[in-house]
Formats: structure tokens, C-alpha cells, sequence
């Protein structure tokens, strides 16, 4: 659902649906493999059921505040124990530091989408 009419509630959609697509894509990507063998740790396939479910909710409109503020916890949370570039050799700090920055930006445009959505 969009938040305001014409153009606005329109490109807030779209945005809705590509912020939502990170987590139906990936986490759908990662639990496919994981049917078709590839190896996936117990907590990281339920992270992506977590991941494919908030994005379905969210393309949905599904409570989105609440939603949203779900993937800003996840993306947080995933940031911090994913990419610690604070604790890696300098060699491969750079592209730590870069997922986790990916991470917060997107956590900031699912904050956002929070903050927008219509109040229920």
C-alpha cells in the first residue's frame, strides 16, 4: 500500500518493492540452494526463511511499520555479526567495511519506509 497519491504514493511503492526485493531474492536464493545440497548452516537458513518471509510481508504492505522495523533489526544485526571490518587484517577490511555500510544504508531506507507507512 502507498503512502499518498499519484506519484508519491507510486514511487514509494517502487521503493517498497526494491527494498523488499533484497530479502525475497536472497533469502529465497539461499534456501534453494540449501534444497538443492548446498551447505547452509541451521541458523543461517532460518535467517533466510526470516529474510524471505519479511520481504513477502513487506511487497504485501503487511503491517508494514512493523515490518519494516523488522528488517532494520535483522540488517543491524546481520551488519554487526557478518561484517566486523574492525576486527579483520587490513587486506580485507575494505570490503567488510563496505557490506556493513550496504547493510545500515539499507536498514536507513527500511527506517524510512517505517516512518512513512500509513498508521492503522
Amino acid at each position: 500500500m502507498a503512502s499518498g497519491s499519484g506519484a508519491h504514493g507510486a514511487a514509494i511503492t517502487v521503493a517498497r518493492w526494491a527494498l523488499a526485493s533484497l530479502f525475497v531474492v536472497l533469502g529465497g536464493w539461499r534456501i534453494w540452494g540449501a534444497l538443492n545440497g548446498a551447505p547452509l548452516s541451521n541458523v543461517a537458513l532460518l535467517i533466510s526463511v526470516c529474510e524471505l518471509l519479511l520481504g513477502v510481508l513487506i511487497l504485501a504492505g503487511w503491517q508494514l511499520r512493523w515490518t519494516a522495523l523488522a528488517a532494520v533489526a535483522l540488517l543491524v544485526v546481520d551488519a554487526v555479526l557478518s561484517h566486523p571490518f574492525w576486527a579483520v587484517r587490513v587486506g580485507a577490511r575494505d570490503v567488510q567495511l563496505l557490506h556493513f555500510m550496504k547493510n545500515i544504508a539499507i536498514a536507513g531506507g527500511f527506517l524510512l519506509l517505517s516512518a512513512i507507512a500509513p498508521r492503522r
